[in-house]
């Protein structure tokens, strides 16, 4: 047994100068820390983030860990992963983590398990993988542009992302996406483009539309020295939800609106011009149906849920039953434990896709997911772009990981 001996909580911050939740967990001989990230652009069904009145502070959700759960977790062993995460969720009561916070229950949670690990003295991902002996690295999914609730509706796709498909390790991955991103870089200074960058460290661009974006991305990556649709493939996160207003998907940068047909028809016809291979979220969150006609639609792209399934391995499990999806984002946050995120990675498993273990776009130094990717056996890691101390923590991490096992082939992946 690890007895847990103190805890604390504070507010710190994160990527975009709001605050978050940190907590700390104490045993006798080592100490864990974990910081919640944010999302922007939330799914409904999703783990309610607690704030002050101001919509932004997080002073409540620290007084609720300080009163309610750190007197709970003393004495707890923090070895055992699944009795404080249920400890966690009967403290909290509710179905969406709405008295507690899901931010502060996922700090907690993370905490724990870094305790844990310190205590060994092993590396978290290590103790998470348990007996299996060999394991690979997940292959990056990095942005390049930002658009969406990222940045200010430039594009109405939220992130236009790379993924390294035939890179053989960590490091080569990595350099492949960096040379994408400077590629972009360039591209978009001689024409005079550039705007800045997204939340996420994407480039703002200056495009005149979705489909123009999409163009631009794909002559970086042949620009980079690098193939399009053979080395690196495109991944979008349309974020339907976003745009979706009154049973219309309106595209305010094309100045059009579309029924769910004539929208899925535009975005199964962008995926056949452009090597596009990953699709998240092509429809509005309640809408299933539209998922599954998508998946149908553009059969070489692998439909991704995200607000659809929102970490719950329920409703992974409906939408891959139903046929909605083939792969689905794990976002710890969305779930509010460690224990229900794993279940929900676990799920994916058995319905045979694709689980992607995934940042926000509030982020900060925390490097747990990495660890999470590597030790639960995920095939990818979407992060976010190239840029940013709040993303290269995780790649950086990764990157150590991938050191320490003498940088092993990266998870097989079947997008091409």
């Amino acid at each position: 047994m690890i007895a847990i001996r103190n805890c604390r909580s504070r507010s710190v911050w994160d990527s975009r100068g709001r605050p978050t939740i940190e907590v700390e967990i104490h045993t006798d001989t080592a100490h864990g820390r974990a910081i919640a990230p944010a999302g922007a652009s939330k799914g409904k069904y999703e783990a309610h983030e607690l704030r002050d009145a101001d919509g932004l502070g997080v002073a409540t959700a620290c007084a609720g860990f300080d009163r309610e759960i750190a007197p709970a977790l003393i004495g707890m062993d923090c070895s055992n992963q699944s009795a404080i995460d249920q400890r966690l969720i009967e403290l909290d009561g509710t179905a969406q983590r709405e008295r507690l916070g899901g931010n502060t229950l996922i700090a907690t949670s993370m905490a724990a398990a870094h305790a844990h690990a310190r205590s060994l003295g092993q590396p978290l991902f290590r103790v998470l993988a348990g007996e299996r002996a060999s394991l690979a690295l997940p292959v990056p999914e990095i942005q390049i542009m930002g658009g969406g609730a990222h940045a200010h509706g430039r594009i109405d796709l939220q992130d236009l992302m790379i993924v390294p498909v035939g890179a053989p390790d960590w490091p080569t991955a990595l350099h492949w996406c960096a040379d994408v991103y400077r590629s972009m870089g360039e591209l978009l200074r001689k024409s005079k483009r550039l705007l800045g960058v997204a939340d996420e460290g994407g480039y703002f661009p200056e495009v005149e539309g979705n489909e123009a974006a999409l163009d631009l991305l794909t002559r970086a990556i042949d620009a980079s020295g690098h193939t399009a649709g053979d080395d690196i493939v495109i991944s979008i996160d349309v974020a339907a939800t976003q745009f979706y207003v009154d049973g219309q998907y309106r595209l305010s940068r094309e100045k059009r609106s579309l029924g769910s047909t004539e929208w899925i028809e535009l975005l199964a016809t962008w995926c056949e011009r452009f090597p596009i291979r990953l699709v998240e979220d092509p429809a509005q969150e309640d809408d299933a149906d539209s998922f599954a006609r998508f998946r149908k639609r553009a059969p070489r792209c692998r439909v991704v849920g995200d607000d659809l399934v929102v970490t719950n391995a329920a409703r992974i499990t409906q939408a891959a039953t139903s046929g909605a999806i083939d792969a689905a984002l794990i976002k710890p946050n969305q779930a509010g434990t460690l224990t229900e995120s794993k279940a929900a990675l676990d799920a994916c498993t058995r319905s045979s896709i694709m689980p992607i273990v995934s940042a926000r776009s509030g982020e900060t130094e925390d490097v747990t997911i990495a660890h999470l990717s590597v030790g639960w056996g995920a095939p990818m890691i979407k992060v976010g772009s190239m840029t940013r101390g709040e993303r290269t923590a995780k790649w950086n991490e990764l990157l150590r990981i991938s050191e320490s096992l003498g940088h092993p082939p990266l998870a097989l992946l079947k997008l091409t």
